[in-house]
């Protein structure tokens, strides 16, 4: 009798925002194989148009899946918004029906809707997660009463990628994006961008105690556990035997360096070419 395959677990990002959130899935679950890529010589993602992000999302989740993934992890919030429902509806059941694909902005929503007290939501995104009005969306499907109030941050992306994010001038940028959403009175903020997570003890700072600030890597990890619980059929293709793979489409230092900083530990990562 031939041995069923196992899969590995893909995270795709633009960057290397999706870091933060394979180190809290793997921390979590350390047992599985986990591939990541990294789409750095098209990042960001935010500033281009839906048509190009959903080819770009599809060309790394076809590399993925060829890489032996199994199921994936879309942790880019653009490209949540921006392909993943048109990837699950039209894409997989024609081309890999036994395999799936996630996203970020579903767990992130359902725990703001879970923290709020006065039912005011912030979202820091990229702009075309703003554009799109997913996470606005989804938000009011869990609760119509809910007031979202969105700020596109174009410029957070850049001093991540550049392992600036901890720099005085990411303080006044920061500083300059959360003023409009503290103006609502908001008390939940989501980050609705992987790379902010890493931003997080700036926007802490700035933003007061008042303010609960829901970073995604927790949030997608713990609920990448539930979902593995309720759909076991899918948790017995996985590879159990560990491992971390790391690929990026632009193989510089800077992905050794900034990654690293980023992931808690040194990486190193493989070139690949999507397209």
């Amino acid at each position: 009798m031939t041995q069923a395959r196992k899969y590995s677990i893909g995270v795709f990002d633009s960057g290397f925002g999706g870091l933060a959130i394979l180190k809290d899935i793997h921390a979590r679950m350390p047992d599985y194989s986990y591939v990541y890529l990294g789409d750095t010589a098209r990042t960001p993602y935010g500033s281009r148009s839906s048509e190009v992000v959903y080819q770009f999302t599809l060309q790394a989740i076809e590399k993925l899946f060829s890489q032996g993934c199994g199921l994936i992890i879309i942790a880019c919030n653009t490209a949540s918004a921006e392909a993943l429902r048109k990837i699950q509806q039209e894409y997989l059941p024609t081309h890999y029906p036994d395999r799936r694909v996630l996203g970020v902005i579903i767990p992130a929503a359902e725990e703001a809707i879970h923290l709020t007290r006065n039912g005011r939501i912030g979202v820091l995104a990229t702009e075309g997660t703003v554009r799109s009005e997913t996470f606005s969306k989804e938000l009011k499907k869990l609760n119509p009463k809910v007031q979202v109030f969105q700020q596109a941050a174009p410029l957070l992306v850049p001093f991540v990628e550049e392992g600036a994010h901890r720099s005085e001038a990411a303080q006044l940028v920061v500083a300059s994006y959360l003023r409009p959403l503290l103006k609502h009175r908001i008390d939940t903020l989501i980050l609705g961008c992987t790379h902010y997570g890493h931003l997080e003890s700036l926007i802490k700072k700035e933003i007061g105690p008042g303010v609960r600030v829901l970073s995604e890597g927790k949030v997608v990890a713990k609920k990448l556990e539930n979902y593995l619980a309720r759909h076991p059929e899918i948790e017995k293709t996985l590879k159990c035997t560990g491992g971390l793979t790391f690929y990026t489409t632009d193989l510089t230092e800077k992905f050794k360096t900034v990654g690293s900083a980023l992931f808690g530990r040194p990486l190193t990562p493989k070139s690949i070419t999507l397209g």
